[in-house]
């Protein structure tokens, strides 16, 4: 059977990769996992210079979901150089990193750096961060900001270029065609949708931030219909995710379009549920008579 993929000239072995920002670097999970199966694993979301986080309490659990709030915290790129990434290059798989900013400069700058390393083949470029400039409104939100973070990356990264979309908009399919006509090679979808917490024993809301970045399996049919209208709507290809919890979500995924799935939130309860749900794939093929899992793609 064959279950390559290609999401936007990025070849993998088969089309389940982790999340950003619940895998850490990948590592951590190599005593329970063989990474080496996995189409490809995100590491944590990186940053041009150090980022503390926010502060605590950052993250709640919610109604089949949880809220996060940490904030970015990493070392900066200069230290996942140095330090994170000749550990990495011992994995035969995809290691792809988050690459975050706050003006269009700094994401300019960290993907230079990025794109000089051999063995990291692709970025995946958080356009949900905040712009310091525009007053905090996130890029991912207005097209024309989409596009101008964009264009300026894709003229100095040289590689796969995928697109991670916020779901905080009104037309997500507008977006993901903008950032298409801007050069993104691929588009992933949802981050985190915005929510909140209260504590209504202390009358107060539970994260230091008031509100949060909700996932897990209570975003799952927003972000499965997102998922079909972006594919839909552009020609490069797209990775889903958001609330896959098992094999099912997966294909549903698939079946609405996304040529490979991403797995987040489901890390943090079952650490091996990536495998599962590469097993799972496999084995919906062989029962329904398929011998290339891109014969599901968009079926529906």
């Amino acid at each position: 059977m064959n279950l390559k993929v290609n999401i936007g000239g990025l070849e993998l072995k088969n089309p389940v990769m982790t999340a950003s920002g619940t895998f850490g670097y990948g590592e951590e999970f190599a005593d329970l996992m063989d990474l080496n199966r996995l189409g490809g694993f995100l590491v944590k979301g990186t940053t041009l210079k150090h980022r503390e986080g926010n502060s605590y309490p950052r993250m709640a659990e919610t109604p089949s979901g949880m809220l996060n709030a940490v904030g970015l915290q990493n070392k900066g790129v200069d230290y996942f150089i140095k330090e994170i990434y000749p550990r990495l290059q011992q994995y035969d798989t995809n290691v792809i990193v988050n690459a975050n900013g706050s003006t269009v400069e700094e994401y300019v700058a960290l993907c230079e750096a990025l794109n000089d390393l051999e063995h990291i083949p692709a970025i995946e470029l958080n356009i949900s961060c905040p712009n310091v400039k525009a007053g905090g409104m996130s890029f991912g939100v207005d097209p024309k900001m989409a596009a101008k973070v964009t264009k300026a990356v894709r003229e100095v990264y040289h590689k796969p270029l995928m697109v991670k979309l916020s779901p905080n908009v009104t037309d997500i399919a507008e977006i993901a065609k903008t950032v298409e006509g801007e050069g993104a090679d691929s588009v992933s979808l949802i981050n985190t949708l915005l929510g909140m917490a209260v504590d209504a024993e202390k009358r107060q809301p539970v994260l230091s931030t008031i509100t949060g970045g909700l996932s897990g399996a209570a975003v799952k049919p927003v972000a499965l219909r997102m998922v079909w209208q972006v594919a839909k709507a552009v020609k490069i290809p797209v990775v889903g995710m958001g609330g896959i919890m098992n094999a099912q979500d997966a294909i549903e995924f698939i079946l609405a379009g996304a040529t490979a799935v991403q797995v987040g939130t489901g890390n943090f309860i079952d650490p091996t549920l990536t495998i599962k749900v590469l097993e799972g794939i496999e084995d919906y093929c062989q029962r329904h008579g398929f011998d290339d899992v891109n014969d599901i793609v968009g079926l529906i």
